[in-house]
Formats: structure tokens, sequence, C-alpha cells
């Protein structure tokens, strides 16, 4: 790309998606990620009026990772007063079939791996995004974050050990996920707790948040398998008054959208045990708030 030749709006676009991408992975909300988009929009006009800049996607994408890692502390500022659980904002995935390069996947990072970068530091989970999610090199991130090879080759040594030890890696068949979540949404549905419980390991979890605005689970996150499948069957969940149920890829994985008069009012996504036959963890989000950008 000549950055003399395009201007600086046909260059910022031209990558707003992976800009996009990479602040979603540290912030984990829409409404930050395009407010640090705006100041990275902001900052790209004001330089592009000065000499040519040799780079423009690094020279954008170390703008904004600077601006999210600023923007990080404020952010979790507000998670401190949060009611109930936090998870992070979910977002329509890419379905492409084409998309292979995972730049051009902005939603490329599940809801149980955002969880789990919640508890690195902003170093830590910049560089985990950078090199992990979208397959920067160690010498490029350096040149990103101001820091040599060596420091950043020790950050992502930490932010893997530290993710792998809460969130072990292994492949997920997206058909197989997505049997699992219509079967368990089917139970749901059909106020099958037997068949519930036949489909949750016995250490499930499930994460629901509400933020005080939607149907929630309680303050901390639910442990046992007969509260969980109690709780599940006797809320919104369940198909009545209207509401229509819908399997979409959310945050790159097969979830469930409950759509009621055509708005989305809660979100529910699975994680499965490494044999994948069991579910290990639900994620739902029903804070209106966090459900605007869906449709």
């Amino acid at each position: 790309m000549n950055a003399v030749s395009d201007g600086p709006a046909a260059v910022f676009k031209e990558h707003r998606e992976l800009l996009f991408g990479i602040v979603y992975g540290m912030l984990g909300t829409v409404a930050d990620t395009e407010d640090v988009l705006q100041d990275v929009w902001l900052a790209w006009e004001r330089r592009s009026h000065g000499d040519p800049v040799e780079h423009p996607r690094a020279y954008v994408v170390r703008v904004a990772i600077n601006a999210a890692i600023a923007r990080q502390e404020a952010v979790k500022r507000r998670r401190e007063t949060y009611i109930g659980p936090w998870l992070p904002e979910p977002v329509m995935s890419e379905t492409a079939p084409d998309a292979a390069e995972p730049a051009l996947r902005a939603e490329s990072v599940s809801l149980a791996l955002m969880v789990v970068l919640e508890s690195l530091t902003p170093a830590e989970r910049a560089v985990f995004v950078l090199a992990d999610v979208f397959g920067y090199a160690h010498g490029e991130i350096a040149a990103l974050l101001g820091r040599t090879p060596a420091s950043v080759r020790q950050i992502a040594h930490r932010a893997r050990s530290h993710v792998q030890a809460r969130r072990p890696k292994f492949d997920v068949d997206p058909t197989v996920h997505r049997q699992v979540t219509e079967r368990f949404m089917a139970a749901v549905s059909g106020g099958d707790i037997d068949a519930l419980l036949g489909l949750m390991a016995p250490d499930v979890v499930l994460t629901c948040d509400g933020g005080g605005l939607g149907p929630a689970a309680g303050p901390r996150p639910l442990r046992d398998p007969a509260r969980i499948a109690s709780l599940l069957v006797s809320r919104r969940f369940r198909r009545h008054d209207g509401l229509e149920v819908q399997f979409r890829p959310v945050n790159g994985s097969p979830a469930a959208l409950m759509i009621r008069e055509g708005r989305v009012v809660g979100v529910l996504m699975l994680d499965l045990t490494p044999g994948l036959d069991r579910v290990a963890a639900v994620y739902a989000v029903t804070n209106p708030q966090k459900l605007s950008t869906l449709h």
C-alpha cells in the first residue's frame, strides 16, 4: 500500500477490522473499543498531514495498542462497581469461509478465553493478543510496544503459561460444538432437567451477566449442576412469550441468541470439556446494554 497515494480515510478503513480485533481483545467492550478507534483515527488523520508514513499499518496498530493500554485502568475501575459477574461484551463473528487470515476475523477470541485474559496485566494481554490471536512475531511486537524482543518473549511466556493453566488449549470441532449447543438449548426450552444434567460436567460453572438490568444467576457464578439446570429452565431462556432462539457464531464460537420482538434479549455460549462430551461452563449475557450491537 502506498501511504502517499491513499488518503488517510482509505488507509484507516483498510486496517479498521484488524484494529477493532486487537483493541476488543484487550478491553472486552465494544463501546470502549470504538472510542479507542476514534482516537486512533484522529491521531492518524493529524499525522497524515505531515511527512509520509512508511508503514501505516504498524503506525495505527501502535497507536491503538497504546490507547487501549491507557484505557484499561478506567475499564477496570468500572468493573469494580459492576453488579454481579462481569463478562466481555459478545460480538457477532466473521462468517466468511475464506477469511483465513486471523487479522480478518476481528472477533476471533472466544468468550471463555476473554474471561481468562481479564486476569493478565495490560502488557501481558497486549502481547498475548498480538502474538497468539493475530500472529505477530516477537520482534514485531517489540517494535510496536517499544520493548526489546527478549522482554516480549518473557512476557509472552508468562501470559501463555497463565492462560494455559486456567484454560488448557484443545481443538473443538465447530460442528460438535453447535450440536451440543442445540441439544442444550432444546433441553432448556423443553424444561428437561434430566437431559441438562446429562449434558453437564459435574463441576460445570454458570456465569450469568445481567449487570443489574437483566435476569441473572446471583452475585457469583453458580457451580451446582442441579441448581444451574433448575435456573435455566425457569428463566427467559425457555421458549415462551414469543421468545425465538437462533444459533449463530458469537466470539468465534456457536451461540444461542434469544430474540423477542426482533431484539436480542440474551446470549448463551457453552465451553466444552477436552473430551467434548460434556459442558464445562455456561456463559449467559442478559445485560441489554451488552446486547445492543447484536442483530
